[in-house]
């Protein structure tokens, strides 16, 4: 767990990239003695979240395992989140002001191993589990915070199916994995 400073540093990186980028063009750059502990250099997978105002999502990106320091991380998905979500324009410098930034960081993945449906079905837990999907080299996953959209486990699963590009049934016979998140908003 992060204490409220670290929290808070990195929303005001994740928002500073966002801003930095529209002002210049540049990718900004951070100094690492400017971290408020060592706990930020740590690998870990992170999510940025932009949502409008009004609640609706405006982009997400992010990795299920630390690929680079924890603050590298946000960096590089606050402006993935901002500028390459493939489902939204990229932000415009106008309505940065309407937009809330949420991080997620996540536990490594675990492997979910299931006998059938019912089983699988027993073994989530909506709110609190993420899901990786993994079949036939199509890989998806859904953060904790869908189940506040889909809360039916078979809906969910169901979706997570279709996002990775297969039938909606597919979960049936795949590979899961299950992680949990630490997130934090403005």
């Amino acid at each position: 767990m992060l204490t409220p400073q670290e929290q808070q540093f990195l929303l005001n990186l994740a928002r500073q990239t966002i801003e930095h980028y529209l002002n210049t063009g540049k990718i900004v750059d951070i100094d690492k003695a400017t971290l408020p502990s060592p706990r930020l250099l740590q690998k870990q997978g992170t999510f940025v979240t932009l949502h409008t105002n009004q609640g609706d999502l405006r982009g997400c990106i992010g990795n299920l395992e630390g690929t680079d320091e924890l603050y590298k991380d946000i960096v590089h998905n606050a402006f993935g989140a901002a500028f390459h979500d493939p489902r939204f324009l990229p932000v415009e410098l106008d309505e940065l002001p309407q937009i809330q930034i949420e991080i997620s960081l996540l536990t490594p993945p675990q492997p979910l191993p299931y006998q059938n449906t019912a089983d699988l079905l027993n073994k989530i837990t909506p709110g609190r589990d993420g899901l990786i999907l993994k079949k036939d080299g199509h890989t998806a996953t859904f953060l904790p915070q869908v189940w506040e959209e889909l809360n039916d486990k078979q809906d969910f699963l169901t979706h997570l199916s279709q996002k990775a590009g297969l039938s909606s049934d597919a979960w049936r016979d795949a590979e899961f994995f299950r992680y949990q998140v630490e997130k934090f908003s403005e």
